[in-house]
């Protein structure tokens, strides 16, 4: 799954994790964190619970991703231009829904 992610993605991970750094507009001094990590489908990390999940990603030009994941063999469910910008969705080898989006005035 990690190979797959980066090639098609671009999520550089080690050890089945990424760490992303960003700072918000308003709070240019503050750091913030997100953590991508990959789980074995068999781990009791997300305890019992059944529900689905959905990852969403940020990406700065829509078309151009569309694109490239075509050209990898990647199907694309939909694209749909929203009041909150565009959106694509795809599915990683494992069934996992993908959202990428575009916000406006980006």
């Amino acid at each position: 799954m990690a190979a797959w992610y980066r090639q098609n993605l671009g999520i550089q991970s080690q050890h089945g994790f990424a760490e992303f750094t960003w700072r918000e507009q308003e709070h240019p001094k503050e750091i913030g964190q997100t953590t991508w990590a990959l789980f074995p489908t068999n781990t009791p990390y997300f305890g019992s619970s059944d529900s689905s999940l959905m990852i969403n990603y940020r990406v700065a030009n829509l078309d151009r991703m569309v694109a490239q994941l075509r050209q990898r063999g990647v199907k694309i469910e939909k694209v749909e231009d929203d009041a909150y910008g565009r959106f694509a969705w795809i599915t990683d080898p494992e069934g996992n829904r993908i959202e990428l989006w575009e916000p406006k005035n980006q």
